[in-house]
């Protein structure tokens, strides 16, 4: 294996982990600022993606597709919130855990019922179907660095409002003290249901971006939101910056073994979330 191998594998991994950190920001945004664990968020994954391919199948254009994709999954995290999570602000974690089971099972069915049970695709877009040279003989696919770019502008994004802006100001004091926040005069109720779509809008970015390079299958929300809860347990629950650092770990890690330790690949990722929690048990970003 020489060095083009590994460069190639180690484009994978960030490609992955950046994927994994766009899935996992919007899981820990929630948790940590609405205290609310959303075991759905995994079928908004399925949902974009499914939105996707449906789209792209009736206007035959992936970027037009991506926009309304994206606006109808944020319009179901604002509904799921006002019609739903709104009654479990008070409840313990066991209800939220009862709900967004339900919402899975929801999900699934309405998946099943208007696309089926078939694998499904999305066509790359010829715009981005090219291929760089790394080497005289090794090429790396244009769409995965597409995929790679959108999830560094999101994170960036993320970062800018976060810490730059008014909504970021309330954000940040929320997941701090919500009571407090509340009684500052902010109205907790918006800034939650503002909060919720915008992880859903998250976890179902990566489901569009991804449409093109993986099989849309029933369920295929499930696998993305284990992969996601080490993310975010490894990071610490609601550390924005630990869903970064943490899902550019797994990558890396999830990555090689495969390549590299095939016997272990499918627990390397657990091996490493019980080796931190052995070092941190509330995770690498939590006091």
């Amino acid at each position: 294996m020489d060095s083009s191998f590994y460069l190639v594998q180690l484009l994978n991994a960030v490609q992955y982990g950046l994927l994994l950190f766009l899935i996992a920001s919007g899981l820990t945004l929630v948790f940590g600022v609405m205290g609310i664990l959303n075991l759905a968020h995994g079928s908004m994954y399925m949902i974009g993606a499914y939105l996707a391919y449906y789209f792209t199948f009736l206007t035959d254009n992936f970027f037009l597709a991506f926009l309304i994709s994206a606006t109808i999954a944020l319009l179901i995290g604002f509904i799921i919130e006002r019609f739903l999570i709104i009654h479990l602000y008070k409840r313990n974690h066991l209800d939220q855990v009862l709900l967004t089971v339900g919402l899975i099972f929801i999900f699934n069915a309405i998946q099943s019922f208007v696309w089926g049970n078939d694998p499904l695709g999305v066509e790359v877009p010829s715009l981005l179907s090219g291929s760089i040279k790394l080497t005289d003989i090794i090429e790396y696919p244009v769409y995965r660095l597409f995929i790679s770019g959108v999830c560094i502008v999101v994170a960036v994004g993320m970062y800018l409002i976060i810490n730059r802006t008014k909504l970021g100001m309330m954000i940040r004091a929320g997941e701090s003290d919500r009571n407090m926040v509340e009684n500052l005069g902010v109205d907790i109720s918006k800034l939650f249901t503002i909060v919720f779509a915008i992880g859903v809008l998250l976890s179902a970015l990566a489901g569009i971006v991804s449409a093109p390079i993986v099989s849309l299958v029933p369920g295929m929300g499930e696998h993305v939101l284990i992969s996601c809860f080490v993310v975010v347990v490894i990071g610490g629950l609601g550390s924005i910056k630990g869903a970064f650092v943490a899902a550019l770990i797994v990558g890396l890690v999830d990555t090689f073994a495969s390549v590299l330790l095939p016997e272990i690949s499918s627990m390397s990722i657990y091996l490493l979330m019980a080796l931190v929690l052995l070092v941190k048990p509330q995770g690498l970003f939590k006091n």
